[in-house]
């Protein structure tokens, strides 16, 4: 069984030193990210480590599924940051590092003496990244936030009252991963404006901003055009026909999309009239009149397999595809083949089937250069590489 991968050199990330203040999954699904391209993530825990720690199965105390998820590539330090000697400790990291990120809320940062202003005076240079629930200039500053909150608050939940009439929460937790992709590809622009300038930058990455820019992409609709003008809501999106649909033995997801795969599609269904319906002929009539359109397909497709249907769609090249339950998704053949999840050998949980990053470089995947740390298994050796003497390290943890 492979242990975790050897560390190349050449990774674009390699040299930059992330100091890793986050728990759940919003901060350290970003420092992750970070860590999978090449940086070297130090995670600072604090006594009993992070929460995700304990959610869902394990093998043992401290490294359950949940964390398992979010935290490779990275190196753990347990630090009790209520003592005075630990947070000296922690700033003596930061003093050699590239980037601080946390997600702890500003005034408690403040409180422990770690916000921005001194932490940057002991560094200059340093990026800090502040992941925050909500933007410091709002109403809502300070307040404290999580996935299903923000998917409420964000519009989530608001497009399936638009549509159902009753909100919901999707099925996972989108709030926390959407804002931790925007933390890491801003914190990396940061970085790469530190290169070119030599400055440092505070960086801050609210997630109901971020998730209500990310609903408002297609859903701001005719409120682009002012007051009046139009209603927010993507009609697409909205119809309560966009759905899987069922088939003679489950169900399969499609979505023609251009004129051509329109009229390919109506052909296989056996009504090849409609593709000159005045309705659905073009790309604009198909939008003023897609509830009708799409309630005319599930009844056409109640008829056939599942393997029927996509066999023909996939030789019309037409979009396509089953619905993969999530018991199935690590076993799917794509998955299997670009080897997103691959069992290793964990230095003590054993055999692990391990989430890999799914980026490439040059054609090649990035390694899993070290498996999710145990809680503090690296305390010594990183405060160590920052000099503190044995003593010093000794004394911090009594």
């Amino acid at each position: 069984m492979p242990s975790p991968d050897a560390a190349p050199e050449d990774l674009p990330l390699d040299g930059v030193r992330v100091i890793d203040l986050t728990s759940v999954v919003f901060g350290p699904y970003c420092t992750q990210i970070l860590g999978d391209w090449g940086a070297d993530v130090i995670k600072i825990e604090a006594p009993g480590g992070d929460v995700t720690r304990q959610l869902g199965p394990a093998r043992s105390t401290g490294m359950a599924a949940v964390f398992l998820g979010a935290n490779r590539n990275k190196r753990s330090v347990e630090l009790d940051l209520k003592r005075p000697a630990a947070r000296d400790a922690l700033l003596r990291l930061i003093e050699g590092a590239d980037v601080f990120v946390h997600n702890v809320r500003p005034r408690k940062m403040e409180a422990l003496g770690l916000g921005p202003e001194t932490v940057r005076a002991r560094n200059p240079a340093l990026i800090y990244g502040a992941m925050l629930g909500f933007g410091e200039d709002g109403p809502y500053a300070g307040r404290p936030a999580y996935d299903d909150v923000i998917q409420g608050m964000a519009g989530v939940a608001g497009a399936a009252l638009a549509r159902d009439g009753r909100p919901e929460l999707a099925p996972t937790i989108v709030a926390d991963k959407t804002a931790a992709l925007a933390g890491a590809s801003s914190l990396m622009a940061a970085y790469v404006r530190r290169l070119r300038t030599g400055r440092g930058a505070q960086v801050d990455v609210p997630m109901f901003e971020t998730v209500a820019a990310w609903t408002l992409v297609e859903h701001h609709h005719g409120d682009w055009f002012g007051p009046g003008s139009g209603s927010a809501g993507y009609p697409r999106a909205l119809s309560p026909h966009r759905r899987p649909h069922a088939t003679a033995d489950g169900f399969v997801c499609i979505l023609p999309y251009t004129d051509a795969q329109w009229s390919r599609f109506w052909d296989i269904l056996g009504r090849p009239q409609l593709a000159a319906d005045p309705r659905f002929a073009t790309q604009r009539a198909r939008g003023d009149n897609i509830d009708a359109l799409y309630g005319l397909v599930s009844p056409l497709m109640a008829g056939r397999s599942t393997a029927d249907w996509l066999d023909a769609f996939e030789t019309a090249e037409i979009p396509c595809g089953p619905i993969t339950p999530l018991d199935a998704l690590a076993a799917d053949p794509q998955v299997v083949a670009t080897g997103l999840v691959r069992e290793i050998e964990h230095p003590s949980e054993g055999p692990l089937m391990a989430l890999h990053a799914p980026g490439r470089l040059d054609g090649e995947a990035l390694p899993l250069r070290r498996p999710p740390p145990r809680l503090g298994a690296h305390t010594a050796e990183v405060l160590a590489e920052a000099c503190l003497s044995d003593p010093e390290i000794a004394a911090l943890g009594d």
